[in-house]
C-alpha cells in the first residue's frame, strides 16, 4: 500500500527521518518528500507546516502526485481534559474543525461541512480497530482543530465542552480532503501540552511527546 504521512512541523518530523534508514529525497515543487520501505508498504512523507490550509495543501499533494492509497498523521497536540498528561498516547477517532461554521445560512450544524454527516468527522475505523489490536494501551481521542494554536483556558473549556479532548491545527484540513479523495485516514497524537500549559510546555516536550507518537507509528507502518 502507499501511505502519504503528513507530519507537521520540523520538531515532529525529526523522528521519521532519525528512525529510517536509506530514504530517498523526492524534491516536488515546495514540498520535499521522503520515500521509505516500510514492511510490505511504501511511505512518502513531508513536512507540512502549521495549521490548515498547510495540511489541505500537504495532503493533496500527496494524494496527487503519488496516488496514496492511505493518509496517515501523527505529532503532538493540546489536551482540553485537564486530566490529561503529557506523554499521553491518543489514536484519533474523530475530529472536528471548530473554524468552520455556516449553519447561519445554510442547512448544516455549526462546524459541520457539506456531504458529512456530523459537525465530528469519523477517522478510518477499519485502520483503528487494526491499530488497536497492534497497540492495545492506545485511548480514543475526539480532537478538536484549528488554526491556531490554543493556550487560552476559556476556549479549552468551551472545545471540551463541545465533547473534544484533544486540540492541534491540522488534522481537520487532513480529514476533509482526504474524505474528497475517497481515501481513509489514522493519526496518532501524543500529548506535549496540558490543559494548564502556557505555549512553554509545548516548546520543552514537543520532540520528546513527537518520537513517542513515531514509536506507534513506524509499529503501524510496518505492521498494517
Amino acid at each position: 500500500m502507499k501511505i502519504g504521512l503528513v507530519i507537521a512541523i520540523e520538531k515532529e518530523i525529526e523522528a521519521f527521518l532519525s528512525e529510517f534508514e536509506n530514504l530517498e529525497v523526492l524534491s516536488e515543487g515546495y514540498f520535499k518528500v521522503y520515500r521509505a520501505k516500510a514492511g510490505k508498504n511504501e511511505v512518502y512523507a513531508l513536512k507540512s507546516g502549521w495549521g490548515h490550509v498547510d495540511a489541505a495543501a500537504a495532503t493533496q499533494f500527496l494524494l496527487t502526485t503519488f496516488k496514496c492509497s492511505a493518509i496517515f498523521n501523527y505529532g503532538v497536540t493540546g489536551a482540553l481534559d485537564p486530566s490529561l498528561k503529557v506523554d499521553d498516547l491518543f489514536i484519533a477517532e474523530k475530529v472536528i474543525n471548530y473554524n468552520y461554521d455556516t449553519s447561519e445560512i445554510d442547512p448544516f450544524l455549526p462546524h459541520q461541512y457539506e456531504g458529512e454527516p456530523s459537525p465530528f468527522m469519523a477517522l478510518d475505523a477499519g485502520l483503528i480497530e487494526k491499530a488497536k489490536k497492534a497497540w492495545p494501551e492506545l485511548k480514543s481521542a475526539v480532537v478538536a482543530s484549528g488554526d491556531a494554536f490554543v493556550s487560552d483556558k476559556k476556549l479549552k473549556e468551551e472545545l471540551f465542552s463541545m465533547g473534544c479532548n484533544l486540540v492541534e491545527m491540522e488534522l481537520g484540513a487532513i480529514r476533509r480532503i482526504a474524505a474528497l479523495n475517497g481515501v481513509p485516514v489514522l493519526s496518532v497524537k501524543c500529548i506535549s501540552d496540558t490543559y494548564d500549559g502556557d505555549g512553554s510546555d509545548f516548546l520543552e516536550n514537543v520532540r520528546r511527546s513527537s518520537k513517542k507518537a513515531f514509536v506507534i507509528m513506524k509499529k503501524l507502518l510496518l505492521e498494517l
